[in-house]
C-alpha cells in the first residue's frame, strides 16, 4: 500500500527534501505532493495564466485563486498531510493548510519547534498528532506499516 502524503509549510528550506531521504531510508511506501515551492512561479501563476493585471492587489489575488485550486485538489487526494512550522517564517499558508487538513478530516500531524508550543496550542490540540522533528513524524508514518 501506498500512501500520498501532503508536505504543507514553509517552501524557503529544503525540509521536503529531508523527508523524502528519511522516508526512503525507512523504505517507506510514500509519495509526496506539496505547494509549488518555486516562490516566482507561485507569485506569478496568476498572470502566467490570466494575463498582466491592472494592479499588484489583483495579481496576489488571481495568484491565490489558482494556488488555493492547487493546494485544494492535492490535498484531497492525500492520504496524510504533515504541515510543518518553523521559527524563521510568517507561517500564515501552513496555518491554513494544516486547518484545511483538519477540516478535510485528513489525518494531518504538524511539526512545529517547542518555542511555537504556545502559539500553535489550539491547532496542535485539532491535529491528530503533534511532532517537534521531521523524524519523528515519518516515525508516526511508520507505525502505520508496522
Amino acid at each position: 500500500m501506498e500512501l500520498t502524503v501532503y508536505l504543507a509549510g514553509q517552501i524557503h528550506d529544503d525540509w521536503r527534501e529531508e523527508v523524502k531521504r528519511l522516508a526512503e531510508a525507512k523504505k517507506l511506501p510514500l509519495h509526496f505532493v506539496a505547494p509549488q515551492t518555486n516562490h516566482e512561479r507561485s507569485d506569478n501563476i496568476g498572470e502566467a495564466i490570466l494575463g498582466k493585471q491592472p494592479e499588484p492587489i489583483y495579481k496576489d489575488e488571481a495568484a491565490s485563486r489558482i494556488n488555493n485550486f492547487r493546494t485544494e485538489v492535492l490535498m484531497k487526494k492525500s492520504d496524510i498531510v504533515i504541515a510543518l512550522f518553523g521559527e524563521s517564517y510568517k507561517q500564515w499558508n501552513t496555518a491554513m493548510d494544516a486547518s484545511q487538513a483538519i477540516t478535510l478530516n485528513k489525518p494531518t500531524i504538524i511539526i512545529r519547534p517547542k518555542s511555537l508550543i504556545h502559539p500553535l496550542k489550539e491547532l496542535s490540540e485539532k491535529a491528530n498528532v503533534t511532532v517537534e522533528t521531521v523524524e519523528q513524524a515519518l516515525d508516526v508514518i511508520h507505525y502505520i506499516f508496522e
